[in-house]
């Protein structure tokens, strides 16, 4: 027996249909709608969008997800103006042991942690 995957329900907190929008203009592509949750994907990256609000379990939840080219990610975020658009935070690109980091806060308050591996 194998695992084949693993996938996070990541509340969505009071906007869901505005989160929903969120993360189609940060690049992810809606593979079904369920109705009270959603399968987001990019590049074999996955999860769920659930319609679910605790400010407890927002506040707390954490995601990463691995992409190729930090600045280029964070550039696109600025362009599209998405921190006026949804008021979402964003933070400059920090360097950590593992690589270059973009954290993005959510609408609902959700850490996004966008890395880009050290090169080798």
């Amino acid at each position: 027996m194998n695992f084949l995957n693993i996938r996070a329900f990541v509340p969505s907190g009071k906007e869901y249909e505005k989160s929903k929008q969120l993360f189609q203009e940060l690049g992810f592509d809606i593979s079904f709608d369920g109705g009270s949750y959603t399968s987001f994907e990019k590049d074999g990256c996955r999860f769920f969008l659930q319609n679910y609000d605790s400010g407890d379990c927002t506040q707390h939840f954490m995601m990463a997800v691995g992409i190729s080219n930090a600045e280029e990610f964070r550039n696109a975020v600025m362009e599209k103006k998405l921190v006026e658009k949804y008021g979402i935070k964003v933070w400059p690109i920090v360097e950590q042991p593992y690589g270059k980091e973009v954290c993005i806060a959510d609408i609902a308050g959700v850490l996004w942690h966008f890395v880009e591996p050290p090169a080798k």
